[in-house]
């Protein structure tokens, strides 16, 4: 799941070498930390923040086939 959330923020902005995630894994949730440039990080949340939302459903669904579930912080 890290990897398909590294591939969509590497997709979404100009300077893919600054995303960096941080993960912390629970018994039942994991924890991603999404860090990107100061400047791209309204890419990454999108207007009204419907890119983040996308991103979050995409991981959730990718989650639910692990019978985890998953929280998304954009920092």
């Amino acid at each position: 799941m890290k990897d398909l959330l590294d591939y969509i923020a590497r997709s979404l902005v100009d300077t893919p070498e600054a995303v960096q995630i941080k993960e912390r894994v629970g018994r039942f949730t994991v924890t991603y930390e999404l860090s990107v440039a100061p400047d791209e990080t309204g890419k990454v949340i999108g207007r009204s923040g419907r890119v983040a939302k996308a991103i979050r459903d995409l991981m959730g669904v990718a989650a639910a086939r692990q019978n985890k579930r998953v929280h998304i912080d954009i920092e």
